[in-house]
């Protein structure tokens, strides 16, 4: 959870953090620089001033937010880049169409209220695939639940008279998660998290089109398998491997462009040959055209090869 910086209080020490309920907090600010750049800071605070004042020591976990808008790309010391992100996506919606919408279906089926509207990232993931020319960045999806997006009538007072609500939270948290890969040999706690998601050891999972659990993205080389976020070098047998739940349509990228396109696979195999940066989408075209052209899984990439970020 990141709530905005203040300069008299530590609003990031504010917020949930721990275990509550089963469920890990994470806390952290979303801070903007002097030029408007945004980015998300996650220090995993949990144990008083002293631990805080020890982790800002220390880099944060540092994720650029609204990368589209972002300017100090040759600059910024940055660990991820948000390519996604619920609340810019849901700031395309015509009002008055979802209101009718809401009315329509939302009491049976509000996740699959959100396909009408949801649109790849184009731009974001291009200046992902930009950044990682210069250096490993791991790509993160948020919610950026507000719940407040929808259509009211107010009183001249300002009292709420009647009204539909578009993102409640318990419909904006099950629309885009990130899965972490964590060893199960550690405990899940905030610092397996952050690791995880410095090292992109994750995936995005566009969980309202269907639950991405069991997907797989590996590279094999001499006898060695390496998973998303980590490097493996170049042989005559390296290969990517990718698994998916149910039979999809995977696009594998090089270096940000398509070098391939399967339709109708659950297990694929890719020879590779050259070194680079690769990543893989997966779509499901079986549910219709309102979707088929939108991703439900974005992958961390993998690094083949050994390279100078430098000279790329």
């Amino acid at each position: 959870m990141t709530e905005h910086h203040e300069a008299e209080f530590n609003t990031a020490q504010m917020t949930l953090r721990g275990m509550h309920d089963g469920v890990l907090f994470v806390n952290g600010n979303e801070e903007s620089a002097a030029n408007g750049d945004r980015v998300l800071k996650l220090f995993g605070d949990d144990e008083g001033p002293d631990a805080w004042r020890a982790q800002v020591e220390r880099q944060p976990l540092t994720i650029v937010a609204y990368p589209e808008e972002f300017k100090n790309w040759e600059g910024a010391r940055i660990n991820g880049v948000e390519v996604f992100n619920v609340y810019t996506n849901a700031r395309r919606i015509s009002p008055i169409t979802a209101f009718f919408d809401v009315l329509w279906s939302r009491r049976s089926y509000p996740s699959l209220l959100f396909a009408l509207y949801y649109e790849r990232p184009n731009e974001s993931l291009k200046k992902w695939d930009q950044a990682l020319t210069r250096s490993r960045a791991t790509a993160t999806a948020g919610n950026d639940a507000h719940a407040n997006i929808g259509v009211s009538l107010r009183d001249s007072n300002g009292k709420t008279l009647a009204g539909i609500q578009l993102d409640p939270y318990e419909v904006s948290f099950r629309l885009v998660r990130m899965h972490v890969l964590i060893d199960r040999n550690k405990s899940l706690d905030q610092r397996s998290v952050l690791e995880a998601l410095g090292a992109g050891h994750c995936f995005i999972g566009f969980d309202f089109l269907g639950d991405p659990s069991g997907f797989s993205f590996t590279a094999v080389s001499q006898g060695e398998q390496k998973i998303q976020g980590e490097e493996i070098d170049l042989h005559p047998d390296t290969r990517l491997q990718v698994r998916t739940p149910v039979s999809s349509r995977l696009k594998l990228f090089k270096d940000g462009k398509v070098i391939a396109d399967d339709i109708g696979v659950s297990v694929k195999e890719f020879p590779v040959t050259e070194q680079g940066v690769y990543r893989v989408e997966v779509y499901l075209p079986q549910l219709g055209n309102l979707v088929a052209e939108k991703p439900w899984i974005i992958s961390n990439p993998i690094y083949i090869g050994r390279f100078s970020w430098s000279s790329r």
